[in-house]
């Protein structure tokens, strides 16, 4: 199968539904054979990223470097799902510009969902000021202004989400098709 590589930058506050949705599109994804790798934000923050704070610079500097490894799979003909909250409209731009092949969607939820769907306990942390610089209460999270594909997981199912996306990724030419896979859940 000859493939084209993209890197599918998965945006949105945290709870949003970013890693759900990843996780799912990846499944889809192997399912039709693609050659995909997933870069989920938590997990490259405890490897390739690790020592980086949650300031401003650290911040861009954490997704320059997932942008780059981004960067030299999709020249590569891998399909990039990246699930990072990347606050930052500017480095996100950099990022895009960078790679070229490039998919920004936006898991958007409200604030008061993403809150009510915290299993960590992050956001009430953050509120009681036991974390400083949380996206979305103390720190800006600075939303897409025209992302390629719009999630909106308070409103929609999963696999309406993943479908938006699949179809996009269609549309764009970056697959044949849009596999009907059951989910699993």
């Amino acid at each position: 199968m000859n493939q084209s590589g993209v890197a599918v930058w998965f945006t949105g506050l945290s709870g949003a539904g970013k890693t759900t949705i990843t996780k799912a599109v990846a499944e889809k994804l192997r399912a039709q054979e693609c050659k995909i790798e997933v870069l989920d934000g938590d997990i490259v923050r405890e490897n390739l990223t690790k020592g980086l704070g949650f300031s401003k610079a650290d911040r861009d500097e954490n997704i320059r470097r997932i942008g780059f490894v981004a960067h030299l799979l999709t020249r590569n003909g891998v399909i990039v799902l990246v699930s990072a909250i990347s606050p930052y409209r500017e480095i996100r731009e950099e990022i895009k510009n960078k790679i070229g092949d490039f998919v920004e969607v936006y898991v958007n939820a409200p604030l008061k969902v993403c809150e009510e769907r915290d299993v960590k306990g992050l956001y009430k942390r953050a509120r009681s000021g036991e974390i400083k610089n949380f996206t979305g209460i103390d720190d800006p999270y600075e939303p897409p202004l025209n992302p390629t594909v719009e999630c909106r997981t308070d409103l929609e199912e999963l696999d309406e989400s993943v479908s938006n996306v699949l179809k996009k990724l269609k549309e764009l030419g970056y697959i044949d098709e849009v596999a009907n896979v059951q989910l699993v859940e």
